[in-house]
């Protein structure tokens, strides 16, 4: 499903700050986070919200929200627990409780609805109308740009 979504989520370290960093970084970079985010390719939008210290993101719009084959809401189809597999990707987290880890960036875990598997990952705010979703999978670092949609 990540390819429907347009974003590719990979693996990074997880690294750890204070929450008064938070604060001075929102201010420096002109831009929060919080918010409804475009993914890259158009696809999807995550609205990003704040949940305890960290951040939480979740699906709320598809541009193809029903499964071409079946006709239906598309679901969490590949989701290695198959119990999960039913539920609708509107309204899927995709990442909660990532921990603030530097001035404009936050780092934690990241679902990937493509594989059905977890990653690390990191987010930074690369202005008020930029976020970047990036990681790694072993040596090979990808990046994606995320544009506000509210």
């Amino acid at each position: 499903m990540l390819r429907r979504f347009g974003f590719r989520v990979v693996v990074l370290a997880s690294v750890f700050a204070a929450p008064a960093a938070h604060a001075q970084g929102v201010t420096q970079s002109g831009g929060d986070p919080v918010g409804t985010w475009l993914t890259q390719a158009g696809d999807a939008k995550v609205n990003v919200t704040k949940c305890g210290d960290g951040l939480c993101g979740v699906i709320v719009w598809l541009r193809q929200p029903t499964d071409p084959a079946t006709g239906k809401p598309a679901t969490d189809d590949k989701n290695l627990n198959h119990t999960l597999g039913q539920r609708p990707m509107m309204g899927l987290p995709l990442f909660s409780g990532m921990s603030h880890s530097g001035p404009t960036t936050w780092s934690g875990s990241i679902y990937n609805p493509d594989d059905g598997r977890n990653y690390a990952s990191h987010l930074s705010v690369g202005g008020p109308n930029t976020l970047k979703v990036e990681g790694c999978v072993g040596p090979l670092c990808r990046d994606e740009t995320w544009t506000r949609s509210d």
